[in-house]
Formats: C-alpha cells, structure tokens, sequence
C-alpha cells in the first residue's frame, strides 16, 4: 500500500513516521523549498504530548524544549501588570507539557522519520484524479504518480482541499485577528526580555517576546483586522501596526527582517461536513484548524495524524479507517474549536477596560479553585484517546510515566 502525503509540517511528518513504520510506502510532498524556520514558541501538551510519547520523541523533544516559568504582561514602560505562572498549566496536565518551537518540533519529526520516506521539498500537487480504488496525482514537475491514498496535511489553506473538497470559503471561518512571527537579534533586547516570556499589556494589539538559547529573540504577534486579506508588505504592516507599543517593542520592530522570513497569517478556524472523500482525506489544519486562540493547534495536528494511521494500520480496510478516524477524532476538536471560539471576547482586550478586567482574572487564577477554572477555560477537556489507542497498539506500558 502506497500513500502521498501534502504538506510536510507537523501533521504530515507524523504521519509519514506512523505510516512508514506500519510498511506503507511514503511520498511526502512539501511545496515550500526546505523546511520553515518561522514560527512560534508553543505549549506542547495533551494528546499531542502522549503520541509524541508513544513514538519515543519526548526525550528529543525535551532536549530542544524551554522551560517557560511565566508569561508577564508589560506596560509600555516595561514595569509588570500582571503574571501567568506556567507550572499552573503543568500541575493540570500531570507535568505532561513542554515548551518548545515550532520549527524545532519539526526538525524532532522529521529525524524521526524512517530512511524509505521519500521527502520532496518544491513539489505540490497540482491536479488530483480519484476513484475509490486510488488516486493519481500530477506534480508541480509534471510527473504524475499513482498511490491508494492521499493526504492533505497542508494546513489552513490546504490545496488537497481546495481540489477535492471545497473551496475556502465555504469552510474556512475568521475570527478577526492577523498573526505574525519572527526571530531577530539584538543583544540589548535579550537581556531585558531575559528567560520569561513578556506580552504587551496592550487594547486591540499584542507582541509577545521570548529569549533562545542562542542568542535570538523570538516574537509573537497578533491585531484585531476586520478584513481577513493578508498584506503585500508583511514588514511594513507589523511596523505600522506595533511601532508605537513602547519599551523593546520599536527596537525588535527595527531588527524586523525580509517578508520571505516573516510568518504572517489570518487566526482562523476550518470546519468541514466531512475529512474525507474515497480514497483523500485530511487531517490538522487542513479540516479541523482549530486557531491560534485555542492554543492547542500543534498538539492536535500529531494525535489527530497518529489517530488516523492507527486506524488505517490497524482497521480491516481503508475506507473503515478513514470513517474511524473522524468518528473518534471530530468529537475531540470540535470541542476546542467551540472552547476556542467562546474565548475570542477576552483574547484580546478591546479596551483598557477589559485590560483591567483580564488583570483581575488572572490574579484570582493564583488562587486555589480558581485556577483550575481558568485552565478549563483555555484547555477544554482532556483526552485520552491517543494513550488508549497507545496501549492497544502496545506502544505505551506505563501510563505513570512522567517527567
């Protein structure tokens, strides 16, 4: 059995690893030239983390990770606000939670994978033929090839989906906010960032920044924009729109390097009737995006692709995997999608009011019952599926280990 695999990010690395491991031959096909080096630092934790457990990554994953004490809210002077304690989020997840970036969770996923995956950077499909038998794809070079399944795992704004499925609108919903992420370098701004990782205590706009243990700072960023369009001019416009935030914040704006270096987005969600069609399917971002708000986005990109190579390694047919895969994975990320959505109201403050008011909450989150609350909140439910599947499978023995 052969698959093509679109899109090698979080998501499709996963699945090349699972599937490659269980004898499928694997084509992975990524339409960027080599692997992204934008992207955020991300908490890693639930089903995510118990798959990454699974597949004997955590020892790696840990070795590149950071571990992030706090999360401070900065006035434009840089005097603290308020404060985030990390290990609250730690406790409630077992100590189970890492963090990491994104693009070095990729690198973890991508030298895991096995030595018969054939990875080709610069290549994407262009056309997809189907029947329920197979698919036949024609490339970006012009080659065609055959395999009993196709994957879209390439994102938001997955052109499997856009060929199979349907087109961007009618499943792609905004939620009224662009992104951005860069690293840059300047002695200066690492030393006042430090190891904490600081936000701008900020109404309709925030810029989040962190210190690398090589040096570098890496920022997060993110502004209310009523149209979804993303700009020509990705620097220009994240100058525009933050230069005036006060303390590092202009000076890390000056270090802002090219566009090609920059990862500029829309905070979305994709809600889809269905994730799969004969013999395509998708997974992550590509049919369940479940947007930066909710915070879980890289975790469930690994357990959703090691729930559906679970059920296609194991399952008595392709087409009973697949229609498994989405029973079990639909109920988990629409749950987060809905926490997710119920959160954009105090996501990002719309005025200095709700600054105040996300000040209070986040002082009585230190407080014994109430933290529990405010984690429920951001985190939804937890789930086990991954580690159940784990366990049947006879990839995981103990269920107490912790580090």
């Amino acid at each position: 059995m052969n698959v093509v695999i679109c899109g090698a990010g979080i998501a499709g690395l996963t699945l090349a690893h699972r599937m490659s491991n269980q004898g499928w031959g694997v084509t992975v096909l990524e339409k960027a030239s080599g692997p992204r080096t934008q992207g955020y630092m991300i908490d890693f934790f639930g089903p995510g983390y118990d798959a990454a457990e699974a597949m004997g990554l955590l020892p790696r994953l840990h070795e590149l990770g950071y571990r992030v004490d706090e999360a401070r809210f900065v006035d434009a002077r840089g005097r603290p606000r308020a404060r985030l304690k990390f290990r609250q989020f730690a406790q409630s997840q077992d100590g189970r939670l890492l963090s990491i970036m994104r693009p070095d969770l990729e690198l973890v996923l991508r030298e895991s994978l096995p030595e018969a995956v054939d990875l080709r950077f610069g290549t994407s499909p262009t056309t997809v033929e189907t029947d329920p038998d197979g698919v036949r794809v024609t490339l970006s070079d012009g080659q065609r090839i055959g395999a009993d399944l196709l994957v879209g795992a390439d994102g938001i704004h997955s052109t499997v989906r856009s060929s199979v499925f349907a087109r961007d609108r009618d499943v792609v919903r905004y939620l009224g906010f662009h992104t951005a992420a860069f690293t840059f370098s300047d002695p200066a701004v690492r030393a006042r960032v430090g190891d904490r990782f600081h936000l701008t205590d900020s109404v309709d706009r925030q810029m989040g920044l962190y210190g690398l243990r090589d040096g570098r700072v890496a920022t997060y960023l993110v502004h209310r924009a009523a149209d979804p369009t993303l700009p020509d001019d990705r620097r220009a416009t994240l100058r525009a729109t933050y230069g005036s935030l006060g303390w590092v914040v202009p000076d890390a704006l000056s270090r802002c390097p090219r566009d090609e270096e920059i990862y500029y987005d829309q905070i979305a969600q994709v809600e889809m009737p269905h994730w799969h069609y004969e013999r395509v399917v998708l997974v992550g971002d590509a049919c369940y995006a479940v947007s930066l708000i909710a915070g879980q986005g890289a975790s469930l990109g690994v357990a959703g692709a090691f729930v559906l190579a679970e059920q296609l390694g194991h399952g008595p047919s392709v087409e009973e995997g697949l229609a498994r895969y989405e029973e079990l994975w639909r109920p988990v990320v629409e749950e987060k999608q809905q926490v997710a959505r119920q959160s954009v109201r105090w996501f990002l403050p719309r005025s200095r009011v709700q600054v105040w008011l996300r000040r209070v909450m986040l002082a009585l989150a230190r407080l014994p019952g109430f933290d529990r609350l405010v984690v429920g909140a951001i985190g939804g439910k937890h789930t086990t599926i991954v580690r159940e599947l784990a366990h049947q499978s006879g990839r995981l023995r103990d269920t107490s280990t912790r580090r």
